[in-house]
């Protein structure tokens, strides 16, 4: 088990570990702006220290792709929020975004149905005809 780096900081590892995630994904989600963590030590020699805002994110981006929403949503989420602390821009816009999933997620569960029945209709008209043959 890694070490922590203080009582308010984690390591990457500690984090991949954690919510079941590489270190890469980790440094993925900093190259596309989710995350900032703060830097230890110069140069190549610098570690990641991540504090516990940094580690309630890690878990809204898993929670939110989960939802199916994209990094660039999540992010936007992210901005929005540091933007209006009140966090009611974030939750107006969280609340279409989970709409506009539902929306589709509904979409394909109608479609998936209407499949479903076709694949039965077709496999039982198959039926009959072998049946037929027989």
């Amino acid at each position: 088990m890694p070490t922590r780096t203080n009582a308010e900081n984690f390591t990457i590892a500690e984090l991949a570990d954690e919510f079941d995630i590489t270190p890469r994904a980790i440094r993925h989600y900093e190259d596309e702006g989710l995350l900032a963590p703060l830097r230890t030590g110069a140069g190549a020699a610098a570690r990641r220290a991540y504090s516990a805002r940094e580690r309630v994110r890690v878990m809204l981006i898993l929670r939110g792709k989960r939802l199916g929403m994209s990094l660039t949503e999540i992010k936007a989420l992210f901005d929005l929020y540091d933007a209006d602390k009140t966090e009611v821009s974030q939750l107006s816009r969280f609340i279409s975004m989970l709409d506009e999933r539902r929306r589709i997620l509904e979409q394909q569960r109608d479609d998936i149905a209407a499949t479903l029945t076709e694949i039965d209709e077709v496999a039982t008209h198959c039926a009959q005809l072998l049946k037929s043959k027989s």
